[in-house]
Protein backbone atom coordinates (compact mmCIF):
# COMPACT_ATOMS: atom_id res chain seq x y z
CA UNK A 1 0.00 0.00 0.00
CA UNK A 2 1.34 3.54 -1.18
CA UNK A 3 1.21 6.57 1.33
CA UNK A 4 -1.50 7.95 -0.94
CA UNK A 5 -3.50 4.95 -0.82
CA UNK A 6 -6.11 6.94 1.37
CA UNK A 7 -6.80 9.13 -1.52
CA UNK A 8 -7.08 6.94 -4.05
CA UNK A 9 -11.19 7.46 -3.78
CA UNK A 10 -11.11 10.64 -4.23
CA UNK A 11 -9.67 10.23 -8.12
CA UNK A 12 -12.66 7.72 -8.34
CA UNK A 13 -14.99 10.21 -7.30
CA UNK A 14 -13.65 12.58 -9.10
CA UNK A 15 -13.67 10.39 -12.35
CA UNK A 16 -17.59 9.80 -11.56
CA UNK A 17 -18.28 13.30 -10.93
CA UNK A 18 -16.04 14.13 -14.62
CA UNK A 19 -18.20 11.56 -16.28
CA UNK A 20 -21.56 12.55 -15.12
CA UNK A 21 -21.01 16.15 -16.07
CA UNK A 22 -20.93 17.49 -12.37
CA UNK A 23 -17.22 18.50 -12.13
CA UNK A 24 -16.63 21.86 -10.51
CA UNK A 25 -14.27 24.54 -10.98
CA UNK A 26 -13.15 28.08 -9.73
CA UNK A 27 -13.47 30.81 -12.26
CA UNK A 28 -11.86 34.11 -10.64
CA UNK A 29 -14.06 37.12 -11.83
CA UNK A 30 -12.09 40.10 -12.89
CA UNK A 31 -12.88 43.47 -11.31
CA UNK A 32 -12.73 44.98 -14.84
CA UNK A 33 -15.66 45.95 -16.53
CA UNK A 34 -16.89 44.07 -19.71
CA UNK A 35 -19.16 40.90 -18.56
CA UNK A 36 -22.39 41.39 -18.41
CA UNK A 37 -23.20 40.21 -14.96
CA UNK A 38 -26.34 37.37 -14.19
CA UNK A 39 -24.54 34.94 -11.55
CA UNK A 40 -24.17 37.37 -8.88
CA UNK A 41 -26.94 37.94 -6.09
CA UNK A 42 -26.36 41.84 -6.05
CA UNK A 43 -30.04 41.78 -6.84
CA UNK A 44 -29.69 45.79 -5.89
CA UNK A 45 -26.34 46.71 -8.15
CA UNK A 46 -25.16 48.37 -4.59
CA UNK A 47 -21.80 46.07 -4.72
CA UNK A 48 -20.11 49.30 -6.09
CA UNK A 49 -22.19 51.79 -5.13
CA UNK A 50 -20.30 54.79 -3.61
CA UNK A 51 -21.91 55.20 -0.23
CA UNK A 52 -21.67 51.44 0.36
CA UNK A 53 -18.16 51.71 -0.42
CA UNK A 54 -17.39 54.62 2.07
CA UNK A 55 -19.52 53.32 5.02
CA UNK A 56 -16.89 50.10 4.41
CA UNK A 57 -14.40 51.84 4.35
CA UNK A 58 -15.12 54.28 7.17
CA UNK A 59 -15.84 51.22 9.45
CA UNK A 60 -12.29 49.84 8.34
CA UNK A 61 -10.55 52.60 9.46
CA UNK A 62 -12.47 53.52 12.71
CA UNK A 63 -12.19 49.63 13.46
CA UNK A 64 -9.62 47.79 11.53
CA UNK A 65 -9.43 44.92 9.30
CA UNK A 66 -10.92 42.41 11.73
CA UNK A 67 -13.70 42.13 14.36
CA UNK A 68 -10.63 40.18 16.53
CA UNK A 69 -13.03 37.87 18.80
CA UNK A 70 -15.98 36.52 18.84
CA UNK A 71 -18.99 38.41 19.50
CA UNK A 72 -18.86 37.73 23.21
CA UNK A 73 -15.39 38.94 23.64
CA UNK A 74 -14.23 41.50 21.73
CA UNK A 75 -16.00 41.19 18.14
CA UNK A 76 -19.43 43.58 19.04
CA UNK A 77 -18.88 46.69 17.92
CA UNK A 78 -21.35 49.73 18.13
CA UNK A 79 -21.41 49.45 14.12
CA UNK A 80 -22.75 45.95 14.89
CA UNK A 81 -25.19 47.00 17.18
CA UNK A 82 -26.40 49.75 15.08
CA UNK A 83 -26.50 47.35 12.37
CA UNK A 84 -28.85 44.95 14.22
CA UNK A 85 -31.37 47.80 15.30
CA UNK A 86 -31.85 48.82 11.73
CA UNK A 87 -32.13 45.48 10.26
CA UNK A 88 -35.20 44.68 12.50
CA UNK A 89 -36.56 47.87 12.30
CA UNK A 90 -36.61 47.98 8.93
CA UNK A 91 -38.33 44.47 8.50
CA UNK A 92 -40.55 45.25 11.54
CA UNK A 93 -39.12 42.79 13.72
CA UNK A 94 -38.30 43.65 17.38
CA UNK A 95 -34.72 42.59 17.43
CA UNK A 96 -32.05 41.79 15.44
CA UNK A 97 -28.35 39.26 15.81
CA UNK A 98 -25.77 39.57 13.74
CA UNK A 99 -23.77 36.70 13.06
CA UNK A 100 -20.49 36.06 10.48
CA UNK A 101 -22.77 34.37 7.79
CA UNK A 102 -26.10 33.52 6.47
CA UNK A 103 -25.48 30.31 6.59
CA UNK A 104 -24.04 30.60 10.23
CA UNK A 105 -26.83 32.04 11.15
CA UNK A 106 -28.94 29.56 9.85
CA UNK A 107 -26.57 26.70 11.56
CA UNK A 108 -26.92 28.89 14.70
CA UNK A 109 -30.67 29.57 14.86
CA UNK A 110 -32.47 26.35 14.00
CA UNK A 111 -30.02 24.35 16.14
CA UNK A 112 -30.26 26.42 19.21
CA UNK A 113 -34.22 26.21 18.85
CA UNK A 114 -34.28 22.68 18.16
CA UNK A 115 -33.40 19.89 20.73
CA UNK A 116 -34.32 15.74 20.92
CA UNK A 117 -37.49 17.03 22.07
CA UNK A 118 -38.30 18.81 18.88
CA UNK A 119 -40.14 18.15 15.68
CA UNK A 120 -38.23 20.07 12.75
CA UNK A 121 -40.52 19.88 9.51
CA UNK A 122 -38.53 21.39 6.57
CA UNK A 123 -39.42 22.18 3.22
CA UNK A 124 -37.66 20.49 0.14
CA UNK A 125 -36.41 23.16 -0.95
CA UNK A 126 -34.58 24.63 1.84
CA UNK A 127 -31.00 26.08 1.33
CA UNK A 128 -28.40 23.96 2.33
CA UNK A 129 -27.54 25.59 5.40
CA UNK A 130 -30.89 24.55 7.09
CA UNK A 131 -30.95 21.07 5.44
CA UNK A 132 -27.64 20.98 7.05
CA UNK A 133 -28.65 22.68 10.74
CA UNK A 134 -31.23 19.89 10.46
CA UNK A 135 -28.39 17.55 10.96
CA UNK A 136 -27.02 18.87 13.99
CA UNK A 137 -30.41 19.40 15.46
CA UNK A 138 -30.75 15.41 16.87
CA UNK A 139 -34.34 16.49 16.77
CA UNK A 140 -36.85 14.55 14.63
CA UNK A 141 -36.81 15.81 11.41
CA UNK A 142 -39.90 15.53 8.73
CA UNK A 143 -39.04 16.16 5.29
CA UNK A 144 -42.54 18.13 3.37
CA UNK A 145 -42.88 18.31 0.20
CA UNK A 146 -42.20 21.69 -1.49
CA UNK A 147 -45.09 24.22 -0.12
CA UNK A 148 -47.42 21.44 0.90
CA UNK A 149 -49.09 23.05 3.64
CA UNK A 150 -51.31 19.93 4.33
CA UNK A 151 -48.37 18.10 4.74
CA UNK A 152 -46.90 20.14 7.46
CA UNK A 153 -50.18 20.85 8.72
CA UNK A 154 -50.45 17.11 9.41
CA UNK A 155 -46.98 16.61 10.71
CA UNK A 156 -47.50 18.99 13.57
CA UNK A 157 -50.80 17.93 14.90
CA UNK A 158 -49.62 14.26 15.51
CA UNK A 159 -46.47 15.09 16.58
CA UNK A 160 -45.43 13.87 20.07
CA UNK A 161 -42.81 15.89 20.83
CA UNK A 162 -43.11 19.39 22.96
CA UNK A 163 -42.02 21.49 20.57
CA UNK A 164 -42.17 21.71 16.65
CA UNK A 165 -40.25 24.05 14.25
CA UNK A 166 -41.09 24.50 10.86
CA UNK A 167 -38.04 25.88 8.04
CA UNK A 168 -38.97 27.45 4.65
CA UNK A 169 -37.12 30.00 2.99
CA UNK A 170 -39.31 32.77 1.37
CA UNK A 171 -38.25 33.28 -1.92
CA UNK A 172 -36.68 29.17 -2.86
CA UNK A 173 -33.22 29.92 -4.25
CA UNK A 174 -32.93 27.55 -7.06
CA UNK A 175 -36.49 28.19 -8.97
CA UNK A 176 -37.30 31.65 -7.38
CA UNK A 177 -40.70 30.43 -6.48
CA UNK A 178 -42.68 31.96 -2.93
CA UNK A 179 -43.42 30.04 0.18
CA UNK A 180 -47.23 29.93 1.13
CA UNK A 181 -46.08 32.20 4.53
CA UNK A 182 -49.58 32.90 5.24
CA UNK A 183 -51.30 29.46 5.12
CA UNK A 184 -47.77 28.20 7.13
CA UNK A 185 -47.86 30.79 9.62
CA UNK A 186 -51.82 29.66 10.28
CA UNK A 187 -50.80 25.68 10.65
CA UNK A 188 -48.00 26.86 12.99
CA UNK A 189 -50.11 29.14 15.06
CA UNK A 190 -52.87 26.55 15.27
CA UNK A 191 -50.28 23.74 16.57
CA UNK A 192 -47.79 25.81 18.97
CA UNK A 193 -44.84 25.29 16.83
CA UNK A 194 -42.05 28.19 15.60
CA UNK A 195 -42.16 29.50 12.01
CA UNK A 196 -38.24 30.12 10.72
CA UNK A 197 -37.99 31.99 7.44
CA UNK A 198 -35.02 32.07 5.40
CA UNK A 199 -35.32 35.72 3.47
CA UNK A 200 -32.10 35.50 1.64
CA UNK A 201 -33.78 35.98 -1.21
CA UNK A 202 -36.37 37.97 0.23
CA UNK A 203 -34.97 41.03 1.98
CA UNK A 204 -34.24 43.68 -0.45
CA UNK A 205 -36.85 42.37 -3.25
CA UNK A 206 -40.12 41.13 -2.14
CA UNK A 207 -42.48 43.68 -0.03
CA UNK A 208 -42.60 47.29 0.66
CA UNK A 209 -39.74 49.08 -0.26
CA UNK A 210 -37.98 45.61 -0.22
CA UNK A 211 -38.78 44.29 3.57
CA UNK A 212 -39.20 41.11 2.98
CA UNK A 213 -41.88 38.46 1.92
CA UNK A 214 -42.52 37.98 6.21
CA UNK A 215 -43.30 41.79 6.29
CA UNK A 216 -45.54 41.63 3.13
CA UNK A 217 -47.36 39.11 4.04
CA UNK A 218 -47.87 40.71 7.33
CA UNK A 219 -46.18 38.64 9.63
CA UNK A 220 -43.39 41.66 10.42
CA UNK A 221 -43.00 41.05 14.36
CA UNK A 222 -45.37 38.41 14.85
CA UNK A 223 -43.42 36.50 18.16
CA UNK A 224 -43.62 32.98 17.04
CA UNK A 225 -41.93 33.69 13.55
CA UNK A 226 -38.14 33.80 13.54
CA UNK A 227 -36.87 35.23 10.18
CA UNK A 228 -33.05 35.09 8.94
CA UNK A 229 -31.10 36.97 5.87
CA UNK A 230 -28.02 37.18 4.36
CA UNK A 231 -26.38 40.43 4.07
CA UNK A 232 -24.12 38.69 1.28
CA UNK A 233 -27.47 39.54 -1.55
CA UNK A 234 -29.30 42.81 -1.68
CA UNK A 235 -27.14 44.53 0.83
CA UNK A 236 -24.24 43.79 -1.07
CA UNK A 237 -21.83 42.61 1.58
CA UNK A 238 -21.09 39.95 4.18
CA UNK A 239 -23.05 38.56 7.13
CA UNK A 240 -25.89 37.27 7.85
CA UNK A 241 -28.60 37.87 11.14
CA UNK A 242 -31.18 36.36 12.72
CA UNK A 243 -34.29 38.83 13.12
CA UNK A 244 -37.19 37.94 15.90
CA UNK A 245 -38.41 38.64 19.38
CA UNK A 246 -36.27 39.39 22.13
CA UNK A 247 -36.69 36.24 23.98
CA UNK A 248 -35.03 34.78 21.06
CA UNK A 249 -32.37 36.96 20.39
CA UNK A 250 -31.38 36.45 24.20
CA UNK A 251 -31.61 32.56 23.74
CA UNK A 252 -29.32 32.91 20.59
CA UNK A 253 -26.50 34.71 22.58
CA UNK A 254 -26.71 31.94 25.13
CA UNK A 255 -26.93 28.73 22.89
CA UNK A 256 -26.43 29.66 18.94
CA UNK A 257 -23.04 27.76 18.95
CA UNK A 258 -22.38 29.63 15.36
CA UNK A 259 -22.68 32.78 17.46
CA UNK A 260 -20.75 31.94 20.39
CA UNK A 261 -17.38 30.56 18.99
CA UNK A 262 -17.07 32.11 15.50
CA UNK A 263 -15.43 35.25 15.16
CA UNK A 264 -17.64 38.70 14.54
CA UNK A 265 -18.65 39.83 11.95
CA UNK A 266 -15.71 42.08 10.19
CA UNK A 267 -16.34 45.70 10.89
CA UNK A 268 -15.95 47.05 6.94
CA UNK A 269 -18.58 44.33 5.89
CA UNK A 270 -21.04 45.41 8.98
CA UNK A 271 -19.96 48.97 7.67
CA UNK A 272 -20.91 47.62 4.21
CA UNK A 273 -24.64 46.13 5.28
CA UNK A 274 -25.48 49.55 6.41
CA UNK A 275 -24.53 51.75 3.79
CA UNK A 276 -26.49 49.46 1.53
CA UNK A 277 -29.57 49.52 3.70
CA UNK A 278 -29.38 53.27 4.07
CA UNK A 279 -29.41 53.44 0.20
CA UNK A 280 -32.54 50.77 0.01
CA UNK A 281 -34.23 53.28 2.42
CA UNK A 282 -33.73 55.89 0.31
CA UNK A 283 -34.35 54.33 -3.11
CA UNK A 284 -37.10 52.02 -2.86
CA UNK A 285 -37.29 52.01 -6.17
CA UNK A 286 -34.67 49.52 -6.47
CA UNK A 287 -36.83 46.61 -5.54
CA UNK A 288 -39.27 46.96 -8.07
CA UNK A 289 -36.82 47.47 -10.85
CA UNK A 290 -35.18 44.18 -9.94
CA UNK A 291 -38.75 42.63 -10.38
CA UNK A 292 -38.91 44.51 -13.57
CA UNK A 293 -35.52 43.40 -15.07
CA UNK A 294 -36.43 39.92 -13.89
CA UNK A 295 -39.45 39.98 -15.73
CA UNK A 296 -37.38 41.48 -19.34
CA UNK A 297 -35.03 38.19 -18.42
CA UNK A 298 -38.05 35.79 -17.87
CA UNK A 299 -39.20 37.57 -22.13
CA UNK A 300 -35.73 36.82 -23.31
CA UNK A 301 -35.32 33.01 -22.50
CA UNK A 302 -39.19 32.40 -22.89
CA UNK A 303 -39.98 30.80 -19.26
CA UNK A 304 -42.83 32.29 -17.02
CA UNK A 305 -42.80 35.56 -15.48
CA UNK A 306 -40.95 35.43 -12.00
CA UNK A 307 -42.05 36.27 -8.71
CA UNK A 308 -38.99 37.12 -7.67
CA UNK A 309 -35.05 38.28 -8.91
CA UNK A 310 -34.42 34.41 -9.55
CA UNK A 311 -35.43 33.55 -13.14
CA UNK A 312 -34.81 29.71 -13.94
CA UNK A 313 -34.09 28.23 -17.38
CA UNK A 314 -34.49 24.26 -17.07
CA UNK A 315 -32.14 22.70 -19.60
CA UNK A 316 -32.34 19.14 -18.24
CA UNK A 317 -29.07 17.09 -18.64
CA UNK A 318 -26.06 18.67 -16.53
CA UNK A 319 -23.54 18.67 -19.46
CA UNK A 320 -25.78 20.31 -21.83
CA UNK A 321 -26.41 23.60 -19.07
CA UNK A 322 -22.66 23.54 -18.41
CA UNK A 323 -21.83 24.29 -22.17
CA UNK A 324 -24.66 26.43 -22.10
CA UNK A 325 -23.03 28.84 -19.24
CA UNK A 326 -19.92 28.28 -20.83
CA UNK A 327 -21.32 29.19 -24.29
CA UNK A 328 -22.22 32.35 -22.38
CA UNK A 329 -19.27 33.04 -20.88
CA UNK A 330 -17.19 32.90 -23.85
CA UNK A 331 -19.49 35.86 -25.87
CA UNK A 332 -19.83 37.99 -22.45
CA UNK A 333 -22.25 36.97 -20.76
CA UNK A 334 -21.87 35.60 -17.26
CA UNK A 335 -25.11 32.83 -15.77
CA UNK A 336 -25.22 31.26 -13.30
CA UNK A 337 -25.42 26.98 -13.43
CA UNK A 338 -27.30 24.73 -11.36
CA UNK A 339 -26.41 21.20 -11.65
CA UNK A 340 -27.36 18.06 -8.40
CA UNK A 341 -26.95 18.39 -6.21
CA UNK A 342 -27.74 21.78 -6.36
CA UNK A 343 -30.57 20.73 -7.82
CA UNK A 344 -33.05 17.84 -8.54
CA UNK A 345 -31.87 15.04 -11.08
CA UNK A 346 -33.01 16.33 -14.60
CA UNK A 347 -33.43 19.28 -13.88
CA UNK A 348 -30.02 21.18 -14.20
CA UNK A 349 -30.30 25.06 -15.73
CA UNK A 350 -28.88 28.49 -16.20
CA UNK A 351 -30.09 30.52 -13.30
CA UNK A 352 -30.39 33.76 -14.19
CA UNK A 353 -30.00 36.45 -11.13
CA UNK A 354 -31.63 40.06 -12.23
CA UNK A 355 -29.97 43.34 -11.17
CA UNK A 356 -32.28 46.83 -10.62
CA UNK A 357 -29.50 48.31 -12.64
CA UNK A 358 -29.34 46.77 -15.57
CA UNK A 359 -29.41 48.90 -18.70
CA UNK A 360 -30.94 49.05 -22.04
CA UNK A 361 -27.62 48.34 -23.59
CA UNK A 362 -26.90 45.49 -21.00
CA UNK A 363 -30.17 43.72 -21.71
CA UNK A 364 -29.47 44.00 -25.93
CA UNK A 365 -26.82 42.27 -25.75
CA UNK A 366 -28.19 40.00 -22.91
CA UNK A 367 -31.10 39.08 -25.64
CA UNK A 368 -28.78 38.35 -28.42
CA UNK A 369 -26.53 36.16 -26.49
CA UNK A 370 -28.76 34.31 -25.00
CA UNK A 371 -31.22 33.64 -27.70
CA UNK A 372 -28.58 32.50 -29.34
CA UNK A 373 -27.35 30.04 -27.01
CA UNK A 374 -30.39 28.86 -25.81
CA UNK A 375 -31.92 28.13 -29.88
CA UNK A 376 -28.71 25.74 -30.24
CA UNK A 377 -29.72 24.15 -27.23
CA UNK A 378 -33.16 23.52 -27.87
CA UNK A 379 -33.23 23.01 -31.50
Amino acid sequence: MTAFASLQWLDDVADARRAAGLRRTLHPRTPAPGTVDLASNDYLGLVRHPEVLAAATAALRRWGGGATGSRLVTGTTSEHELLERELAEFTGAESGLVFASGYAANLGAVTALADRDTLVVSDAGCHASLVDACRLTRARVQVAPHADVDFVRTALATRTERRALVLTDSVFSADGDLAPLPELHAACRAHGALLLVDEAHGVGVRGEGGRGLVHEAGLAGEPDVVVTATLSKSLASQGGVVLADTRVRAHLIDAARTFIFDTGLAPAAVGAARGALRVLRDEPQRATAVLERAADLARITGVAAPTSAVVSVILGDPQVAFDAAQACRSRGVHVGCFRPPSVPEGTSRLRLTARANLGADELARIESVLTDVLAGVRA
